[in-house]
């Protein structure tokens, strides 16, 4: 009478390993994380579900409502929010653009450069700083969108009162160093708290439960 074959385990180095060798509580440990974590793909399942069926109802709605009002619809960018009629539940989409710079950006630092060390005698130090600020790297190393785009708002001008060619050269150059690198969609859901009558978002991260 053959033996009949022992039930095996794979340990973490990919070993066959007998489970009558295994500690019990091996056992428990692998049994628990295997049963939360077909848990957990079940949530994601679910989340991705939603999250399709809600783009999906807030963008037929927009084509809907553009349609009445025979608008273009267009691309789905920028912020849609859908209310109930009675203002206290709702979802919001964001679909943002992602960008970093392109080489452009260390032509147009240069060209800035060149503009301050020419308005004056060793550089406007004002402006210097306000400069240097915005091509500061940020916390992941990288330099902050905002802050270099929010340069292109500010119109300096040469001693003649129009403005600087140069400076106009490197707001161009920002412009052109402007590169889309992908695209991020949220869907956020809010419901009126009954006992403060502010709208509060649903959380639907675990951290924040």
């Amino acid at each position: 009478m053959s033996e009949q074959p022992k039930e095996m385990m794979i340990n973490s180095q990919g070993h066959h390993v007998p489970i009558d060798l295994v500690k019990p509580e091996d056992i428990m440990k692998h049994e628990v994380a295997v049963r939360m974590v077909a848990k957990a793909k079940e949530v994601q399942a679910l989340m991705a579900e939603l999250k399709e069926l809600t783009f999906s109802e807030v963008f037929a709605a927009k084509a809907l409502i553009m349609e009445k009002y025979n608008a273009k619809v267009g691309g789905q960018k920028g912020n849609i929010t859908i209310a109930s009629y009675d203002g206290k539940q709702g979802v919001r989409i964001s679909v943002q653009e992602q960008i970093h710079f392109g080489p452009e950006l260390e032509a147009a630092k240069h060209l800035i450069d060149d503009c301050i060390e020419e308005w004056s005698a060793g550089g406007n130090q004002n402006i210097r700083a306000l400069v240097e600020h915005a091509f500061q790297v940020n916390k992941e190393g990288s330099i902050d969108t905002g802050r270099v785009l929010g340069l292109r708002g500010v119109n300096m001008k040469s001693e003649t009162g129009e403005i600087d060619p140069n400076w106009e050269r490197a707001m161009e150059a920002i412009a052109d160093a402007v590169k889309v690198k992908s695209t991020a969609s949220y869907a956020r859901f809010f419901e009126e708290n009954p006992m403060t009558g502010k709208l509060e978002t649903i959380s639907l991260d675990f951290a924040k439960l």
